[in-house]
C-alpha cells in the first residue's frame, strides 16, 4: 500500500474519534491558528488535509470562503456533520490530495494545514502545490507534530508515531521546515515551538496489540537519560511522556 492507501484505511478506521478528539479540537491551539492566519474578510481559505474540518469551521467567521480537502471520505462526512451543525454556510469539503491540488493557480489568499504534514509522502512537492494555488504574498499557517533539535528524541518519536499510525512519514524539526518552506519560495514569518506531556495512551490506543506492544518495549528499553529526554513520567499510575508540536506562518514570496 502506498502512504496515502495507508492514510485513507486508518482514518476511516478513526474518522469519529477526529471529531471530539481533544487534540484536534482544542480551541487555545485553534484560536492561535486563526490569529496567525491574520484572515481578511474578504480572503479565500484553503484547509489542505481538513479531517473532520475543526481548522476549517474555525476559520469561517472571518474569510469569505473556505474549501477544506481530505483524501478520506469518511472524515469528510464527519465534517459535513459538523458543518451542518454549525449551520456555517461559507465553508464546503471535497475529497483531495495535497501533492495533486485540484485547483487553478493562484486562487487562495490562505492555506491552513493543521496535524497532517508528518502524514505527506512527499512534502517538497506538498509545499510547492501550495506555494501555486496560493495568491501573491498570500499566507500559509502549518500546524503539525515536530521533533526537538536532538537526535534521538528525533529517532524515538518518529518511532513511536509510525508504530501508532503506520501512515506516518516524519515529523520534522523546526529548523527542517525553515529549510524547506525557503526551498520552495515561500519566507517564514514565524515558527513557534510548543510541548504537551500526553499520556503512553496518546500513542497506544486504536492500535494493533503488535504494535501497543511495541511502543510499550520501546519506553522500557530507554535508558535513564533517553528517559529524562523524552520528560517520561509516572502522574497518578500512568506513563506520560513529552510530545512536540510545531506552529509556522509564512507567505508566497
Amino acid at each position: 500500500m502506498t502512504i496515502e492507501e495507508k492514510a485513507r484505511k486508518i482514518f476511516a478506521e478513526r474518522a469519529a474519534f477526529y471529531t471530539t478528539s481533544t487534540v484536534h479540537t482544542d480551541p487555545s491551539v485553534l484560536a492561535r491558528v486563526v490569529e496567525l492566519a491574520a484572515p481578511r474578510p474578504n480572503w479565500a481559505a484553503l484547509d489542505i488535509a481538513t479531517g473532520t474540518g475543526h481548522t476549517a469551521l474555525a476559520l469561517a467567521p472571518y474569510v469569505a470562503s473556505v474549501i477544506g480537502i481530505d483524501l478520506t471520505p469518511e472524515m469528510l462526512s464527519e465534517a459535513e456533520r459538523l458543518r451542518a451543525d454549525h449551520a456555517v454556510g461559507n465553508v464546503s469539503f471535497r475529497q483531495g490530495d495535497v501533492h495533486h491540488l485540484p485547483f487553478e493557480d493562484a486562487i487562495f489568499d490562505l492555506v491552513t494545514c493543521r496535524r497532517a504534514a508528518h502524514h505527506f509522502s512527499d512534502i517538497g512537492l506538498a509545499l510547492r502545490e501550495i506555494r501555486r494555488v496560493s495568491r501573491p504574498d498570500g499566507r500559509l499557517v502549518i500546524d503539525d507534530r515536530s521533533v526537538a533539535e536532538d537526535d534521538f528524541v528525533d529517532r524515538c518519536m518518529n518511532q513511536l508515531d509510525w508504530y501508532h499510525d503506520e501512515s506516518h512519514v516524519r515529523e520534522y524539526r523546526p529548523s527542517e521546515w525553515r529549510r524547506m518552506l525557503a526551498a520552495c519560495g515561500l519566507v517564514v514569518e514565524s515558527v513557534e515551538t510548543f510541548t504537551r506531556h500526553r499520556p503512553l495512551s496518546a500513542l497506544t490506543d486504536g492500535v494493533s496489540a503488535e504494535n501497543s506492544a511495541r511502543i510499550r518495549q520501546a519506553l522500557d528499553d530507554l535508558t535513564d537519560d533517553q528517559r529524562r529526554s523524552l520528560n517520561v513520567a509516572d502522574v497518578d499510575g500512568q506513563t506520560f511522556l513529552n510530545h512536540w508540536y510545531v506552529l509556522i506562518a509564512a507567505r508566497k514570496a
